[in-house]
């Protein structure tokens, strides 16, 4: 609010947004999303990072453990409206360890929370 009135107060425009997109751009970097019933978090990757490597910017552990990402693209949920609409039209995919993630996905990552855990650590 207070950027907003900076800008109308001074009758400019900002560009930061602009910067934002050429600084990712630049340092060729992607984003993708997970989300919970109380929470939307963004994650920055490398763009091309591999969907085992972009759940292991989570957490290791994720890494380690993949199964699988459920993915949905952003521009495919605001398309449909909710995560049901955009499964009933088909476009809510299992991807596996090749999968490329894409800039603005939306990924549920499924992993095995023992996997790589030695005996003594289980």
């Amino acid at each position: 609010a207070e950027y907003m009135g900076f800008c109308a107060a001074q009758q400019t425009s900002s560009c930061l947004d602009k910067v934002v997109v050429a600084g990712y751009r630049a340092l060729n970097l992607a984003h993708f999303f997970t989300a919970g019933t109380d929470e939307v978090k963004c994650w920055t990757i490398q763009a091309g990072t591999k969907a085992p490597q972009a759940a292991g910017r989570i957490h290791t552990d994720f890494e380690r453990g993949f199964i699988c990402a459920e993915v949905m693209r952003f521009e495919d949920l605001r398309e449909h409206g909710s995560e049901a609409d955009v499964k009933a039209a088909g476009k809510y995919k299992q991807q596996g360890k090749e999968y490329t993630v894409l800039d603005g996905d939306i990924i549920y990552f499924k992993f095995n929370a023992g996997a790589g855990l030695s005996a003594k650590k289980k």
